[in-house]
């Protein structure tokens, strides 16, 4: 029997941005449960919650002060509690957040290091080397007392040191007291970060952010972040009802992340060589194929995913909501697990026009471009937004994309993810590619066949079956198509 997450939908629900359930304009765990009707309709089987843990908020909840309560502005551990429960009502599972690569410079820990105490539980040295945060600048800065501590991130994020116990034994608290309250598994921020090389040594170029993901960074994917993994597992693994762990890991290639979902590791980790691909049929094919055969190699399922809380939306990044929508089709074909970022389902693009007085992502100190608030504008659940004094400020234009005005509407885009989503229910069966005109798509699945016109003129595909499913008329430009078919195209 398969396990629930080897193929398994899953969404993403950024917090602060979801529903508001206080009317203080920024979403809510209350907002999440009033929600829980809209998202089990959607038809996933899990979703996941970015951090709401307390935090000044430095870096929206991912720099944690207390990994073991909820922060105000969210709500309340019984409001987390309540959540989870009514979720697994609704036959929703719940993944929440866990930052272990640094914790918040409020946290108790990390006061202390300043007085002097303890300071072995972060990474401090009397002088710094030449990394550079991820956010833009050096990735040191010095306390009072003339000793420098790492963050890869924003200052206000300090590394931790996993060679200390103190760090691997509270960590591992941290995991139950979750796990206790019910939640089914954890996705692992920064999953490639936590060990840090003997001697911290210099990499001896600038524009280190460029590299990640793309070629070997001495401060990340260090083959010591596995025996961690391999103790988490075995902690989930001793509670019952198939308790995950999903990885944000960034490898270099596609067979150095494969490695986080070995047997006795981690069960999942995020496809960013799957999101970055361009909107070109070689270059999809060639991904699909890579991903298959790197998680295939350890006996784990791929994972799917198109956009996240940390990256353009995928409309705006392909230039149109039908290549969106053709997008959503193909994803959701491929055998393993897919992830939904909020309001992907809607259409909604990337907002690109924020004024710059709201716009507080600490990511835009690097390059105000590369800022991620355009991402995380908060979802229009009616005309009006359903909001009032958003967090950030909804688009007038989102009006004709909010929930209230597409539910039930034929050929809406989110009646496309509804209707999609309870179809790949029952597609089963290892992925074939079949013979099409160049620039689409044909592959098939058992006796599900899954076509995507990724050119601007139009095809015919040739397929007899019963049509399933059609992000536009089928073979349309920038379109994809599903059909059940007797017998394997």
């Amino acid at each position: 029997m398969t396990a629930w997450w080897q193929g398994g939908a899953i969404y993403q629900v950024y917090v602060r941005s979801f529903a508001d359930g206080d009317g203080d304009g920024v979403g809510d765990l209350i907002g999440v449960r009033d929600r829980l009707p809209y998202l089990a309709e959607l038809g996933v089987d899990a979703i996941w919650l970015t951090p709401f843990y307390p935090s000044p908020m430095a870096d929206f909840g991912y720099d944690v002060a207390d990994y073991r309560d909820v922060d105000p502005l969210f709500g309340s551990l019984s409001d987390a509690k309540a959540l989870i429960d009514e979720a697994h009502g609704h036959g929703l599972r719940v993944i929440v957040d866990v930052v272990p690569n640094h914790t918040s410079s409020a946290h108790p820990w990390f006061q202390q290091a300043l007085r002097g105490e303890k300071r072995e539980r972060y990474i401090f040295r009397d002088a710094p080397n030449d990394w550079e945060s991820i956010f833009g600048g050096p990735a040191w800065t010095q306390v009072e007392d003339g000793q420098w501590y790492l963050h890869l991130f924003d200052s206000t994020q300090p590394d931790l040191n996993w060679d200390d116990a103190d760090v691997r034994g509270e960590f591992e608290s941290i995991l139950r007291f979750w796990l206790d309250l019910g939640v089914d598994g954890f996705r692992i921020d920064v999953a490639h970060g936590m060990v840090k090389p003997p001697g911290l040594p210099d990499i001896g170029r600038g524009n280190q952010a460029t590299m990640v993901g793309r070629e070997p960074v001495p401060f990340f994917d260090n083959d010591g972040v596995h025996e961690i993994h391999r103790a988490w597992r075995r902690l989930l693994d001793s509670y019952p009802g198939e308790r995950i762990a999903v990885a944000e890991a960034w490898a270099p290639t596609p067979e150095r992340l494969a490695r986080y979902v070995r047997p006795d590791e981690l069960h999942q980790a995020f496809n960013f060589h799957y999101l970055f691909a361009p909107w070109e049929a070689a270059e999809l094919r060639a991904v699909i194929d890579s991903s298959l055969a790197t998680a295939g190699s350890v006996g784990a399922p791929s994972t799917w995913v198109l956009s996240n809380h940390d990256v353009k939306r995928h409309l705006t990044r392909y230039g149109s909501l039908a290549r969106a929508r053709a997008a959503a089709l193909l994803t959701f074909a491929l055998p393993g697990s897919v992830y939904v970022y909020q309001g992907e389902e809607l259409g909604l693009p990337e907002v690109l026009d924020l004024p710059p007085e709201v716009c507080r992502d600490p990511q835009r100190l690097r390059d105000p471009d590369s800022g991620r608030d355009g991402c995380r504008v908060p979802l229009p659940w009616t005309r009006e937004s359903g909001w009032q004094d958003p967090w950030l400020p909804i688009p007038a234009e989102w009006a004709e994309l909010s929930v209230e005005a597409q539910h039930g509407v034929p050929g809406s885009t989110l009646e496309l993810y509804r209707a999609a989503l309870r179809l790949r229910r029952e597609i089963s069966g290892e992925l074939t590619w079949h013979e099409s005109p160049e620039g689409t798509l044909l592959f098939s699945r058992g006796g599900f066949v899954c076509a995507v016109n990724l050119t601007e003129t139009p095809v015919d595909f040739g397929v007899e079956g019963d049509l399933l499913i059609a992000s536009d008329v089928p073979g349309a430009a920038d379109s994809a198509a599903w059909w059940k078919v007797k017998c394997e195209a």
